[in-house]
């Protein structure tokens, strides 16, 4: 009785000490494998029940709607450009009623020449107001047609703002006039003569006349709206969807059948940047791709605070 009693106890003993621990260990290793399994091998029935995932050409309607082209232009005041005057007459000089730098009127009276033929004395005036430098000449000098006489600095000025020249197509009927607005200046006013500049370098300014009466300064900082045109309940398609941007254009037009899109020419109006008029081409209730053949979509960040001076960025596809 006394070793049957031992004995158990040993058996107890082997069962906690070794077989117990022993069946704990396999079951955690099979929890193990089967939580490996799950996560980077998953049951191939699965994976094959979950929809699939498919990437369609978003399409957009035609539709009606109001189209303003304007355009904001940053530029700066500044002073009309020098000039060399040329003596008209041939003759002697007898007076120079001008020095170096003088600022002059319009009309004022700058050098007397005594003409040769017919002789008489003539009157060299200022075309117009401004300062006058440069001055070659001098009493008892002899002067002839086409001679350089001085250079005048109009008291004219202008307002150059500088544009893309992606931008260069809006312009094409830009206006004569456009309003301009000089931070801490007078009220907005109105410049003349607008015409756009291309340089030899493809840089590209737009450029208008300050109206005499307007007291302005160089280097002044301005604005210049140009109101390029405005229409009114016309078909409008977004820019993305065009192919071209100036006068004509393709759109690809889906017929929503599953059929490949179909390409049509079409003929532009008013472009804002963003939607664009569509004077022929296409009609009301029509669907065409969103987005040219090719074209890439915008890719759209967005960034948030995930602690005290730490950013963290995600990125993500804009349709």
């Amino acid at each position: 009785m006394h070793h049957g009693g031992a004995s158990g106890k040993a058996a107890v003993i082997v069962w906690r000490r070794w077989i117990f621990p022993l069946l704990l260990v396999i079951v955690l290793a099979a929890g193990a494998a089967a939580l490996v399994k799950i996560a980077f091998f998953p049951d191939r029935t699965v994976a094959q029940t979950a929809p699939e995932a498919s990437v369609t050409d978003p399409v957009v309607a035609v539709e009606r709607g109001s189209v303003v082209n304007e355009l904001s232009l940053s530029g700066n005041v500044a002073r009309d450009e020098d000039y060399t005057v040329r003596s008209e007459v041939t003759g002697t000089v007898t007076a120079v009623h001008v020095s170096e730098g003088a600022t002059v009127a319009a009309g004022q009276k700058l050098f007397t020449v005594k003409q040769d033929d017919p002789k008489k004395d003539v009157d060299v005036l200022a075309p117009e107001a401004g300062e006058v430098s440069d001055i070659a000449l001098v009493k008892g000098q002899a002067a002839s047609v086409g001679l350089e006489t001085y250079t005048l600095t109009p008291a004219r000025y202008h307002v150059l703002a500088t544009v893309e020249p992606v931008q260069l197509y809006r312009l094409v009927n830009a206006p004569t006039d456009a309003s301009v607005t000089i931070t801490g200046g007078p009220a907005p006013f109105t410049c003349t003569g607008v015409r756009v500049e291309v340089g030899t370098e493809g840089t590209a300014s737009v450029r208008c006349a300050v109206p005499a009466d307007q007291v302005v300064f160089a280097g002044l900082p301005a604005a210049l709206d140009l109101a390029l045109g405005q229409v009114d309940d016309a078909l409008v398609v977004p820019v993305t969807a065009v192919q071209g941007g100036a006068g004509t254009g393709n759109v690809w037009v889906d017929a929503g059948d599953g059929a490949a899109p179909e390409e049509r020419a079409i003929t532009l109006g008013v472009n804002d940047g963003t939607i664009v008029e569509v004077l022929s081409g296409l009609e009301e209730g029509e669907s065409i791709r969103q987005f040219v053949p090719g074209f890439v979509a915008p890719v759209q960040e967005n960034c948030y605070e995930v602690a005290p001076g730490v950013e963290q960025c995600d990125t993500g596809t804009s349709w």
